[in-house]
């Protein structure tokens, strides 16, 4: 049965907030701000903060550069998932996932299908695995940043839920990076 099991200790993860946004302010993003503190209500710390402008290659660079970081486990970015011009972090994004997580988009609009209804499809959201990171694109609005945390999140980045979670697996997302280089072949690079 899903649950958390109390028996298994809390393993605190490096969490990364970056926000996407032409307009956001250190004072007025509210999406980051509400991902922070359910990051640190939860336990976990924040291993860093950054707002972007709507731009690709800022918003691969940021990303790219927690993902680097060995005191970050997980990237959180909000905003620029919708369908405007402007809405640009799925296309910039996706292209670092070494493997999708086509499950977490799913899970996302089922979940916030309840809060919002049908406007659950205005989102692009979506996850992967970037390195030996898990990335999640989340929409822009802090509501949707409750909804994939309440939703997903919060089980997902805990040790105790069972029956399994994704901090059971962190110590294992590379090895297909050192598969390859046992084999003699470059890992995969993100870009395009």
């Amino acid at each position: 049965m899903a649950g958390i099991d109390e028996d298994r200790p809390f393993v605190p993860l490096g969490i990364a907030v970056v926000t996407v946004s032409d307009t956001r302010g250190p004072d007025d993003d509210k999406s980051g701000a509400t991902l922070r503190e359910r990051i640190e209500t939860a336990g976990h710390r924040v291993s860093g903060r950054q707002i972007v402008r709507d731009d690709r290659e800022a918003l691969r660079a940021a990303v790219s550069g927690f993902v680097a970081d060995p005191a970050t486990d997980v990237v959180l970015t909000t905003g620029g998932t919708g369908f405007t011009g402007r809405d640009l972090s799925p296309d910039a994004l996706e292209p670092l996932f070494e493997k999708r997580m086509d499950g977490f988009s799913a899970l996302f609009h089922d979940y916030s299908k309840g809060t919002v209804g049908t406007s659950t499809l205005q989102s692009r959201a979506t996850a992967g695995v970037a390195g030996k990171t898990f990335v999640f694109v989340l929409p822009g609005s802090s509501g949707a940043c409750r909804d994939a945390w309440d939703g997903v999140l919060k089980a997902q980045l805990d040790y105790r839920h069972r029956p399994c979670n994704f901090v059971e697996i962190l110590p294992r997302l590379d090895e297909h990076l050192k598969r390859g280089k046992l084999k003699g072949a470059a890992p995969p690079q993100g870009g395009a």
